[in-house]
């Protein structure tokens, strides 16, 4: 906050850190762009945080026609899981098919139409060729297998768990994000290490970027920004205007001045279950799979834990996006669709979270036809007495951030008249550089950065939050007096320090949700809690009650968005 009061002005202002924002302030960064990014909440706090962990190629794009996407997604899955592979990894993934040739009359009117009509289930005749087609995009620099196609007796002797009513299963690859919030935090970095090679000095780095601040007006001085946490405002110009704020570009334009009526986002909820019968019948796979109402959902495991969404309705933007009770409901029976003998228990559930995917204004299209391609719309307003071009991103996915990011960075850069100096197509991402490979290579990387003090079980643990960035915060914990909590060993009082040192901690919640996954597995407790929060305030300076108030806020956030009620949280 104090680089940028100190210096309010930037050539590329950036509005918006969910993973597009994000991505495209490395990109710019890195062609020496003086570059400036805000963010209101905790960077991916958003629906870049409420996704559902895929890093896929959208095969049920191409019954849209979406080939451009099809084939941009696929290269692009196959980049990261090269670019970022301690959180990208190949997910294999399970279709359990009921029939065999329904559908195939239907599919060229959905098609056509986009309109759904009445629901016909898709058969294994056009699964099939919707198959063998997305493996065509894999051709070129392809790096996952093709796909199978099997049997009933085959596929209940790989998932006997599996609904017997199944005629077919077919199996492919694609690739999951277990660390979403980790893989955006690391794109950040990235941007701010390249800004600070062309530093003019302290707090003059060519990239800063903040958490918990908004751009609230525009006035007749500029942009103004509100301080978040402390309800500062000031002002700060910029010859180009980027908004990546998602879901919500409308408002964000609203508040400088422009209506815009460009996005139409629905909502996507999931939950996640601590079931290992349920674990079990997934055998290590993604279940995806067209539910009895055609919405196309999933069940897989993540560690220890199982995942399953998605939900697709329009979405009340006036309202922060939660898991309701029906969406519940409707998990538990497509589960039981699959696993029909499996019992569930909302007990089971030890997190839920919903986000509001960034579409376009769709007005009759059905949600699940949506593009989930994107744009650039430019409009170009005065503030501050000179006319600055605002681009606003319609649209956007994980998959396809990297490529989206050099698409908008093109454009900014034509703006401006600078030349691109560096593609970041194949260029490591944060602690992927240098990540070991193979079961074996990661062994031995554990075996050795182990130490005396630091032992081998939680050498892993950072190794898995951090990647190869493990080998910063392991000198880290080395310079200094540390102790690992007494309520989970994966954290410890000088790694939160490290934390609050290096990756803009702006309250409790974000260690438990955003730098660490304890939150999503259900593992948080007050006892966790306490201890988190008398470490932050011994590097931040809260007091007492400051510490106090973080944990009251961490609880009322677990409660109200993530289903987490205090009766719940473990002793």
């Amino acid at each position: 906050m104090d680089h940028l009061r100190s210096r309010p002005h930037a050539q590329v202002l950036i509005i918006g850190g969910g993973i597009n924002g994000v991505g495209t302030f490395r990109d710019l960064a890195l062609q020496g762009i003086d570059v400036v990014l805000v963010e209101r909440g905790d960077y991916c706090q958003g629906a870049s945080g409420a996704s559902s962990h895929m890093i896929h190629g959208g095969i049920r794009y191409l019954e849209n026609g979406e080939f451009r996407l099809v084939q941009e997604s696929v290269v692009e899955r196959n980049g990261l899981l090269a670019i970022a592979p301690h959180y990208v990894k190949p997910l294999k993934t399970t279709i359990p098919i009921f029939s065999t040739t329904s559908g195939i009359l239907s599919a060229p009117l959905r098609f056509l139409t986009h309109k759904r009509g009445k629901h016909v289930e898709r058969g294994a005749f056009l699964i099939k060729a919707g198959l063998t087609l997305y493996d065509s995009f894999s051709r070129n620099g392809g790096s996952v297998p093709r796909h199978q196609f099997i049997g009933r007796t085959k596929a209940l002797a790989e998932l006997p768990a599996l609904n017997p009513g199944i005629k077919y299963a077919a199996t492919y690859y694609d690739a999951s994000v277990h660390n979403p919030e980790r893989l955006t935090l690391d794109v950040l970095q990235d941007g701010q290490k390249a800004g600070a090679n062309g530093t003019g000095g302290a707090g003059n780095s060519l990239a800063r970027a903040t958490n918990y601040v908004s751009a609230t007006a525009v006035t007749d001085d500029g942009v103004e920004l509100t301080d978040q946490l402390t309800g500062d405002t000031f002002t700060f110009t910029a010859d180009v205007i980027v908004n990546t704020t998602g879901a919500w570009v409308d408002q964000t334009n609203a508040a400088m001045g422009a209506a815009t009526r460009y996005m139409g986002g629905t909502k996507g909820s999931h939950i996640v279950l601590d079931h290992p019968e349920l674990l079990a019948a997934c055998n290590g796979r993604e279940i995806f799979f067209e539910h009895t109402d055609g919405r196309i959902v999933l069940i897989y495991p993540m560690g220890d834990r199982v995942l399953v969404g998605t939900t697709d309705v329009d979405a009340d933007m006036s309202e922060i996006p939660v898991c309701t009770p029906a969406e519940v409901d409707y998990f538990f029976e497509l589960i039981g669709h699959v696993f029909p003998a499996i019992t569930l228990d909302r007990e089971d559930i030890v997190y839920s979270f919903a986000g509001v995917r960034p579409l376009p204004r769709h007005d009759e299209t059905q949600p699940g036809f949506v593009s989930r391609d994107y744009r650039i719309e430019r409009s170009d307003r005065t503030i501050a007495g000179k006319a600055v071009p605002t681009l606003s991103l319609v649209g956007g996915k994980w998959t396809t951030f990297r490529a989206l990011s050099e698409h908008m960075a093109n454009d900014v850069l034509a703006i401006l008249a600078k030349p691109r100096q560096v593609s970041t197509a194949k260029l490591p991402i944060g602690g992927g550089a240098g990540f070991p490979r193979s079961d074996a290579d990661i062994e031995q990387w554990i075996r050795t950065h182990a130490t005396g003090t630091i032992d081998a079980t939680r050498v892993a643990v950072l190794l898995t939050r951090y990647g190869t960035r493990a080998m910063d915060v392991i000198a880290y914990l080395q310079a200094g007096d540390d102790h690992v909590f007494s309520s989970t060993r994966e954290l410890s009082s000088r790694e939160v320090a490290f934390m609050a040192e290096h990756e803009q901690i702006g309250h409790l919640i974000d260690v438990l949700i955003r730098r660490t996954s304890l939150a999503f597995r259900g593992l948080v407790s007050t006892e966790l809690m306490t201890e988190t929060a008398e470490a932050l305030g011994a590097s931040l300076g809260w007091d007492a009650a400051r510490c106090a108030a973080e944990i009251h806020h961490a609880h009322g956030i677990l409660a109200r968005f993530h289903g987490v009620q205090a009766e719940s949280l473990i002793a």
